[in-house]
C-alpha cells in the first residue's frame, strides 16, 4: 500500500493547475501520467537572461532590457513583419513580429510605454533587434522573467513558459520526505535532502547544477538505484528463501560430455560447477550464464538439463525467435537422445496431431526436455515435472512472460543465459537480483576473425572479393544499416545491394528486412543455414546465436553508425567453423576520432566484455550500446557512465539494510518503504509498477 505521505505525487498531471484535457495527453508523452513524472522531469538546459542596458547588449545573446516605444513601423504588405522602434535612452532596439503574432500590439504597447523584453539579440542594420521577444512585460510584473531559466524537453505543442509553470505546481505539491539515506554516508557525499535535491534539479544556477555529477543530481541518482538495488535484492532473497528441486550432478550428464568431441574450457568447467551447485543446495537457483558469441554457453546449459532429466525431473529451455530454438534443438537433441534423454521442439507453427502428441509426451512426462520459444508458456502446455527453465537472451521476454514458464512447475530453477556483454561495472544494476557465471574464454579449435576497415569507394573491390569467396564454397554476410527514419529508404539501398550481388550470384543472394513477415524471415535464414543461400543481406541486426560455421565473411556498411558491442555482435557470426574468417567494416569518411578510435579497437581486439567496457567509456552514457539490448534499467537520473560507483555502494547498501533490517520496521526502514513506493520498483517482479 503506498505511503499517503506520497499521495498529493501520485496523483494525475491532469490534478495540477492548468493542464486541461488539450495539455494533459501531451504532457503524459514528455513526462509520464503523474504528478511525480513531472517532478522527474530534468531540464536539460538552460537560458539566462541578464539584466542589462543596450549599450551592453551584444547580437545572438539573450537578454532583459527595459525599453520605451517609440514608433511603429507598419509593414507595407503581408508578408513583411510588423516593427516597434525602441530606446533605452540610449540605445534603439527594433521588436519584430510576424503575421498573426502582431494583432493588437499597438492597444498593449502604446507609444511611450515602458516595458521589460526579454530573448535574443540580432544584429538589424546598425542596430539590434529582437524577433518576437519571450517576454514582456510591464514594470510591475518585470520580477516574472527569470535572471537563469530552465529548459525542458519540448514536444506535443506544449509552450515552454507553460511547462515551467506545470513544473512550478508540481513542486509547490512536493513534501518533505522521511530520510532513508544513511546519515553518514549522505554527509560523506554532501548530499542535500530529497525535497532540496528536486528543487535545486529544476532551479539551477549554472550549468554545473545540470550535470550527473552535480549533488543534486547525484543524490537522485543514488535514491533511484538504491530503490532498484532493495527490489531486486528482496526478489533474490525471495527466490533462494524457496524451496528447489534436488538435481545433483549426475552420471548421465558425465556420459553425454564424455560423448562430445570435444573438452570443456576451464571457464565452462567453472560455470558448471556453479550452476551444479546451485541446483543440488535445495534452493531455487536464479542464475544468469554470460558468454560472448561463441564461448560454449550452450553446451553448459545441455548438461544441467541432463542432470535434471537423470534426477526424473524435466526441463525447458526457450529461445526468443524459431530459428534460435531450433538451431538449439539441433544441437542438444543428438547428445541427449543418444543418452536416453527425449527431447522435443515446440514453436507457434506446431499444428495438429503432431502438436499433440508433443504435448502429449510433455504432460506424461516421457519427455524430459522441451526446447521451444514463447509456445512453452501457453496455457494447454503442461509438464509432468519441470524444475529447472533455460531462458536464452531472457531480456527478450516479458517479467510475465518468464514468469509463466517457472510457474509449469514447483521450485522451478531458473538459468538465464546471455550473449550481450555488459561491463563489470554495471552488471549489478542489469543483473542485481541474479547470480552471474560468466564464460570468457572461446572454446578450442575457433579461429580469430580477421577484422579490417576500408572506406565506402572501396565497396567495388569488396564485392569482388566476396564474389569470388562465395563461387569457392564460402557464405557471407552483408549488414546495411539502419541510417534514416524511413525504412522504405533503408530498404531501398539493401534491395540495390542484394540486386547488385544477384547479377553476378543469381538466387544465391537472400534478403531479410524488417518488413519481411517473421514466417519469410525464418525461410530465408533456413536457406542460408542450409547452404542453399550463400550471401545474406539484412537491413537488420542478425539474430544473436544465429550459428552458420560455413559463413566466413561479414561485410558491414556504415560501420561508423554502429556501436563497438553492436559491430562485435555481428562480427560473432563468423568465425564459428575452423576456417579463416574475415570482417570487413565499411565507413563512409571522414571519421569522427570516437569512430575512428571504435574501429581502431574493433581491429585489436575479440574480447566481447573489454569492448563493451571501451563502449561505455567512449559513449558516456548517454546510451552506450548493449545495455538496453541486455536489460539494463531505463533510469531517469541515472548516468551509467559518471555514476558506476553509485551503482556499486547501492548494491552493497541494499544488502546490508536487508541483513539488518529485513521487515523494514525501523525509523529508517520505514523511509525506505516510501523510497520504494516513490520510484516503483516492485520487488516481486524486480521491474517498475504500472
Amino acid at each position: 500500500m503506498r505511503p499517503e505521505i506520497l499521495f498529493p505525487l501520485f496523483a494525475t498531471v491532469a490534478s495540477l493547475r492548468g493542464v486541461g484535457p488539450r495539455i494533459a495527453p501531451a504532457l503524459e508523452r514528455i513526462a509520464g501520467p503523474l504528478v511525480r513524472d513531472v517532478l522527474f522531469l530534468a531540464p536539460h538546459g538552460i537560458i539566462r537572461r541578464p539584466r542589462i542596458s543596450l549599450a551592453e547588449a551584444r547580437p545572438e545573446e539573450t537578454a532583459t532590457l527595459r525599453v520605451t516605444i517609440e514608433e511603429y513601423l507598419k509593414p507595407r504588405s503581408p508578408q513583411q513583419p510588423l516593427r516597434i522602434r525602441t530606446s533605452d535612452g540610449d540605445e534603439r532596439l527594433d521588436l519584430v513580429w510576424f503575421g498573426n503574432a502582431a494583432r493588437g500590439l499597438e492597444a498593449r504597447l502604446p507609444v511611450g510605454a515602458r516595458r521589460w523584453v526579454s530573448g535574443r539579440l540580432e544584429r538589424f542594420g546598425l542596430g539590434l533587434q529582437m524577433i518576437h521577444p519571450d517576454y514582456v512585460v510591464e514594470d510591475s510584473r518585470a520580477g516574472e522573467i527569470p535572471e537563469v531559466e530552465t529548459v525542458y524537453p519540448a514536444g506535443g505543442g506544449i509552450a515552454p513558459r507553460v511547462i515551467r509553470r506545470i513544473v512550478q505546481g508540481a513542486l509547490e505539491r512536493t513534501p518533505e520526505l522521511p530520510e532513508w539515506q544513511d546519515p553518514a554516508w549522505k554527509a560523506g557525499r554532501g548530499f542535500p535532502s530529497w525535497r532540496a535535491a528536486i528543487l535545486r534539479l529544476h532551479s539551477p544556477e549554472s550549468e554545473a547544477d545540470l550535470s550527473p555529477a552535480s549533488s543534486a543530481r547525484a543524490r537522485l541518482a543514488y535514491d533511484e538505484l538504491l530503490a532498484h538495488q532493495l527490489a531486486m535484492a528482496q526478489r533474490r532473497a525471495h527466490r533462494r528463501s524457496g524451496p528447489g528441486a534436488r538435481l545433483p550432478a549426475s552420471s548421465l550428464a558425465q556420459g553425454v560430455e564424455a560423448s562430445l568431441p570435444f573438452t570443456l574450457t576451464p571457464d565452462q568447467r567453472t560455470a558448471l560447477a556453479e550452476i551444479r551447485a546451485d541446483l543440488s543446495s535445495g534452493h531455487r537457483m536464479s542464475r544468469l550464464l554470460q558468454g560472448d558469441v561463441g564461448s560454449g554457453k550452450t553446451v553448459v546449459a545441455m548438461l544441467a538439463l541432463a542432470d535434471a532429466a537423470a534426477a526424473g525431473a524435466q526441463a525447458a529451455l526457450m529461445a526468443p525467435t524459431e530459428i534460435l530454438a531450433r538451431q538449439h534443438f539441433e544441437t542438444l537433441s543428438a547428445p541427449l537422445e543418444a543418452a536416453g534423454i527425449g527431447v522435443v521442439l515446440l514453436t507457434g507453427r506446431d499444428r495438429g496431431p503432431v502438436r499433440r502428441e508433443k504435448l502429449e509426451r510433455l504432460a506424461s512426462g516421457q519427455a524430459a526436455v522441451a526446447v521451444g520459444t514463447h509456445a512453452l508458456f501457453q496455457d494447454e502446455v503442461r509438464f509432468a515435472r519441470l524444475s529447472l527453465a533455460v531462458i536464452d537472451e531472457q531480456h527478450r521476454f516479458g517479467v510475465g512472460e518468464r514468469q509463466r514458464l517457472l510457474d509449469k512447475g514447483e521450485g522451478v530453477h531458473l538459468l538465464s543465459m546471455s550473449a550481450t556483454p555488459i561491463p563489470r561495472t554495471l552488471e549489478l544494476a542489469a543483473y542485481g537480483d541474479l547470480d552471474v557465471s560468466r564464460i570468457i574464454g572461446k572454446p578450442p579449435g575457433r579461429t580469430p576473425v580477421a577484422t579490417r576497415a576500408a572506406p565506402m569507394t572501396r565497396v567495388t573491390e569488396v564485392e569482388d572479393r566476396l564474389v569470388a569467396a562465395v563461387l569457392g564454397g564460402a557464405q557471407a554476410f552483408w549488414i546495411c544499416p539502419l541510417v534514416s527514419e524511413s525504412e522504405l529508404i533503408d530498404l531501398k539501398a539493401a534491395e540495390q545491394r542484394a540486386q547488385e550481388l544477384r547479377l553476378r550470384l543469381g538466387d544465391r543472394v537472400g534478403l531479410v528486412h524488417g518488413k519481411l513477415a517473421p514466417a519469410e524471415k525464418d525461410a530465408v535464414m533456413a536457406d542460408f543455414a542450409s547452404g542453399r543461400v550463400k550471401v545474406l543481406v539484412a537491413t537488420t541486426v542478425v539474430e544473436v546465436g544465429v550459428n552458420v560455421p560455413n559463413a566466413t565473411i561479414m561485410v558491414i556498411e556504415q560501420a561508423e553508425r554502429f556501436g563497438l558491442a553492436q559491430l562485435h555482435q555481428l562480427r560473432g557470426r563468423v568465425g564459428r567453423g575452423r576456417a579463416e574468417s574475415a570482417c570487413v567494416l565499411l565507413y563512409d569518411p571522414p571519421l569522427s576520432d570516437t569512430a575512428q578510435k571504435r574501429l581502431d579497437i574493433l581491429r585489436r581486439s575479440d574480447d566481447g566484455f573489454a569492448i563493451a567496457e571501451t563502449d561505455l567509456e567512449l559513449r558516456g552514457g548517454g546510451d552506450a550500446l548493449g545495455l538496453r539490448q541486455s536489460g539494463f534499467p531505463d533510469y531517469v537520473f541515472v548516468d551509467p557512465f559518471l555514476h558506476r560507483d553509485l551503482i556499486l555502494a547501492a548494491g552493497d547498501d541494499a544488502r546490508l539494510i536487508l541483513a539488518r533490517d529485513p521487515g523494514f520496521s525501523t525509523p529508517r526502514g520505514e523511509a525506505l518503504r516510501v523510497l520504494q513506493s516513490l520510484f516503483d520498483w516492485r520487488p516481486e517482479t524486480g521491474t517498475k509498477g504500472a
